[in-house]
């Protein structure tokens, strides 16, 4: 959200004075938007693909999002990073724009007061714009033409293989923390399950891929049967049902939605003792990851709790022992990442002066320990329950949020009505489940251990 909103602003900066006030408004709506009760259309068309539409005519903007279900999990060995690599062959140009320079499709958006972004990770690789709603049809052209005449040619190949190159270097190779907060440290955990396998993919596998594997590829997972088109804003719902109709009715599919295999991961029962060296960091960190449950779990909303209690803000326990009170730890962090099949809870710590990173994890350990044995008071119960409600409508919170979490629902949780029912998740967790689960997953012969170092 914060490089969406950031985009926007510099394309304002860089416009004439009559898209100022359409950036200005998707600037506003996005940023502070509304929450409610969300109201969708949810249906498919003949070839497959998931539409979803949610008509708010608050505000003159519009997203759409085409979610498709691919990620890194589903590459094969020596094969790594293709799902990233076709985030970027497929978010510039087309077919149908084939005698222009690859970026036509930026100037396009943006001269009509527009922002796109795409992204992939472990299950999925997602697609959004985001415009003035008079632009509907525009941003349902772009999203159907990347399904159906994306380039894929040697000449693509080539140029997107240094983009991914270049961004590798600057986002992981180059940056402090980065393998850790791009999961590149997942391998230590999922040792048998592709979760373990690095989203943006090794340069020797992508350059050793030919052009007809990235064919291959394209052909088996862009099409209508393996994907979501949520919609979102100021439109009419049953006009906004004829575009889609027009733009994506006709669109085959390969092949039949592929089929992914049930992949258990052996659970983790003695301690991983790991050291990852890293010559951007001049501080060095702990790291405690744990393996937790997929993504529609109840014990995974919990464990969002007690990541509020031990680090969700300064009055947080972790936090004001370690930080404020003790002065051993300059921050202190915990998170969870809930992906389809299994997911990671991660404490992050960076130490104060002389202060080891093994006392940092004692007195992490303290805390959970804490959690383990005694049930948290009544008054800290109800601040975190206030604290995670806020955070929830935060989520849903704009256009923007409505169509990321209605895709997310629909294609990674099998349950889109979460959007309007997850709330109630939250508020049926209890006190005695907080310790429950606390002492369900974190434990220290279930987890990564890793010293995060400065290479010398």
């Amino acid at each position: 959200m914060k490089k969406l909103i950031f985009d926007a602003l510099f394309n304002l900066i860089h416009k004439p004075m009559n898209k100022i006030l359409s950036l200005f408004v998707i600037f506003l709506y996005t940023y502070f938007g509304y929450s409610q009760n969300i109201e969708y259309t949810e249906y498919k068309l003949e070839n497959g693909l998931s539409v979803i539409i949610h008509q708010d005519n608050s505000a003159p903007v519009i997203a759409t999002e085409v979610m498709y279900h691919v990620g890194s999990r589903d590459e094969i060995e020596g094969k790594s990073g293709f799902s990233h690599f076709f985030e970027h062959m497929c978010a510039s140009s087309s077919a149908n724009t084939p005698n222009i320079e690859k970026r036509k499709w930026k100037q396009i958006i943006a001269s009509k007061g527009g922002v796109a972004n795409a992204s992939t990770w472990k299950d999925r690789t997602n697609y959004f714009n985001f415009f003035p709603s008079n632009n509907l049809e525009l941003a349902l052209w772009l999203q159907s033409e990347r399904m159906l005449h994306a380039i894929i040619d040697q000449d693509q190949v080539d140029t997107q293989n240094e983009v991914v190159k270049e961004e590798k270097r600057d986002r992981i190779d180059n940056s402090p923390y980065a393998k850790f907060l791009y999961r590149e440290i997942d391998k230590y955990m999922f040792t048998n399950h592709p979760y373990g396998q690095s989203v943006i993919g090794s340069f020797e596998d992508l350059d050793s891929a030919t052009l007809e594997e990235f064919q291959e590829f394209y052909k088996k997972w862009y099409n209508p049967n393996n994907a979501v088109l949520v919609i979102a804003g100021d439109l009419d719902t049953e006009k906004t049902k004829e575009m889609v109709q027009s733009y994506f009715g006709d669109i085959k599919n390969n092949n039949d939605k592929p089929a992914k295999p049930n992949i258990i991961q052996d659970p983790i029962t003695e301690t991983i003792k790991v050291t990852e060296y890293d010559a951007n960091v001049e501080i060095p960190a702990k790291i405690l990851s744990y393996i937790t449950p997929r993504n529609n779990n109840k014990d995974s909303y919990v464990l969002n709790y007690i990541a509020q209690i031990l680090t969700g803000g300064k009055s947080s326990r972790l936090y004001k022992k370690m930080v404020d009170e003790d002065k051993i730890a300059l921050a202190v962090q915990a998170g969870g990442r809930y992906d389809q099949a299994y997911g990671t809870f991660t404490i992050f710590a960076l130490p104060l002066g002389e202060t080891s990173l093994e006392t940092l994890a004692e007195e992490i350990d303290k805390g959970i320990k804490q959690l383990q044995n005694e049930l948290i008071s009544e008054r800290e119960f109800e601040k975190i329950n206030n604290q995670i409600e806020t955070a929830f409508v935060q989520k849903n919170t704009g256009i923007l949020g409505i169509t990321s979490s209605l895709a997310s629902y629909h294609l990674l949780y099998d349950d889109t009505s979460l959007i309007n029912d997850e709330i109630e998740i939250y508020r049926s967790i209890t006190r005695e489940d907080i310790m429950e689960v606390a002492n369900k997953y974190l434990n220290p012969n279930q987890r990564l251990d890793m010293d995060y170092v400065k290479k010398q």
